[in-house]
């Protein structure tokens, strides 16, 4: 909906690709459906869902075996957006390396759009 022909919405890293992969196969899903809620202390939060079927207006991204679907409401937030999977030991979490965000809070869990006017 949002994008430049011949060029994926968002792009996804090998360990990511792994993860949305192992994912699918455990929930016997068709993907992860990405998007953009209002939340948090910054106004907005990331969302990941599994998902059973493809909704016709998701931007579907399909990179070695992984499916993401992105919300209609969502892709002009994330194109662009690189999403890795990082393991520490405190946690294993998606990043979203999202070139769209003017400024996130400081446990990463919320973001503030370019252009997006205070929640």
């Amino acid at each position: 909906m949002f994008g430049i022909p011949g060029k994926q919405a968002v792009t996804l890293t090998p360990a990511a690709v792994r993860q949305i992969k192992r994912l699918m196969e455990k929930q016997n899903s068709a993907g992860l459906r990405i998007g953009v809620k209002k939340g948090g202390c910054a106004g907005m939060e990331y969302t990941m869902d599994y998902v059973a079927s493809v909704n016709p207006m998701d931007e579907i991204v399909e990179q070695d075996g992984a499916r993401v679907m992105i919300a209609p409401m969502a892709q002009m937030f994330l194109f662009g957006t690189e999403i890795d999977y990082e393991t520490s030991l405190l946690e294993s979490t998606f990043k979203f390396n999202n070139p769209n965000v003017a400024e996130a809070c400081g446990c990463g869990e919320s973001i503030k759009f370019k252009d997006q006017p205070a929640a």
